[in-house]
C-alpha cells in the first residue's frame, strides 16, 4: 500500500479522534462527498471492526440516507487506497479494520467480534513458497475462539 504509512501516522490510536476527515481522504485521492465523509467519520473515529452492515446502520441512524451499494463501494474504495484492511472471516463475512497496522485477529464465532492480537505476539517463522511470479503482500493470522463452557 503506497500510503500506509501516512495514514499509520495520520491515524494513530492516539489521534483517532482528532482526525481531519477531509484531508485524509483528499491525501489519498479520494473526493470527499458527502456521503464518504459519513462513512469514514463513523469507521475512523477509532480504532474498530465494523461489517458493511453495521457501517449502514450507523450511517443511517444518525440521519443519513447511504443506500447499501455505497458503503459497499466507498469501503472497497478506502480500503483500496490503505485507509482500512479488509479482513475477510469467511466468504460472507467481511470486517473493515480501521487500524491498518500490521496485526492479527481473533474472530469469538460465538459473538461474532473480532479482536486485534499484538504482531508480536504470533511467530509465523516459514511460509511454503510462493508461486511464480508473485511476492507476499501480508501474512494474516486469524484464531477463532468460542466461548468457553465452563
Amino acid at each position: 500500500m503506497i500510503y500506509t504509512d501516512m495514514i499509520m501516522h495520520t491515524i494513530s490510536p492516539s489521534s483517532h479522534g482528532n482526525i481531519d476527515v477531509i484531508e485524509l481522504l483528499k491525501a489519498v485521492g479520494i473526493n470527499p462527498t458527502y456521503q464518504r465523509l459519513q462513512i469514514a467519520q463513523i469507521l475512523l473515529a477509532r480504532p474498530q471492526h465494523l461489517s458493511a452492515e453495521q457501517v449502514l446502520t450507523i450511517v443511517n441512524s444518525h440521519g443519513g440516507a447511504v443506500s447499501k451499494a455505497t458503503v459497499y463501494n466507498t469501503l472497497g474504495l478506502f480500503a483500496s487506497r490503505g485507509l482500512l484492511r479488509e479482513v475477510i472471516i469467511d466468504p460472507n463475512k467481511v470486517f473493515y479494520d480501521s487500524n491498518v497496522a500490521p496485526h492479527h485477529h481473533f474472530f469469538n464465532v460465538d459473538t461474532g467480534t473480532l479482536t486485534d492480537i499484538d504482531p508480536a505476539q504470533v511467530v509465523v517463522e516459514k511460509i511454503p513458497a510462493l508461486p511464480v511470479g508473485t511476492t507476499a503482500d501480508g501474512v494474516d493470522v486469524i484464531i477463532r475462539i468460542r466461548q468457553s463452557s465452563d
